[in-house]
């Protein structure tokens, strides 16, 4: 996982935004649209990467080793693409708080930290304030 960019995490995400569930067995439904995961798709399900456990509220580091923010959320794109993780930066508990965008290509993975190369705390609380799309 060291060397491997964010963008490994898409495949988890993908799945998800397709409609994936952890069903023991598919499950048809109107029109016979698959539902859920054979029995042989369960091992690769069960070893796969979770984004709760390795992404989410996990702190995002710049190259220098210093915390910069943390991974609120991830955003998957209308065509099922992995685009963007939300920032949460600046703030004390989630007062002040200065949510952004960043694209998920600029993450890295080193020593089993996700870094934001040449981000710092000024810098991402300078980025445009991310909100979420009113429905």
């Amino acid at each position: 996982m060291k060397s491997k960019s964010i963008l490994a995490l898409g495949a988890f995400a993908i799945t998800i935004a397709a409609g994936s569930s952890f069903a023991q067995t598919p499950v048809p439904v109107a029109g016979g649209v698959r539902l859920g995961v054979e029995q042989t798709e369960i091992q690769a399900v069960a070893t796969g990467w979770s984004l709760k456990k390795s992404v989410l509220g996990k702190s995002v580091y710049n190259e220098e080793g210093k915390s910069v923010g943390k991974i609120d959320d991830v955003i998957v794109a209308p065509d099922k693409a992995v685009s963007y993780a939300i920032i949460g930066a600046g703030g004390f508990l989630g007062v002040g708080k200065h949510d952004v965008a960043i694209p998920v290509g600029q993450f890295r993975v080193q020593n089993d930290k996700i870094t934001l190369p040449g981000a710092t705390k000024d810098a991402l609380k300078a980025l445009p304030k991310f909100e979420y799309a009113k429905k």
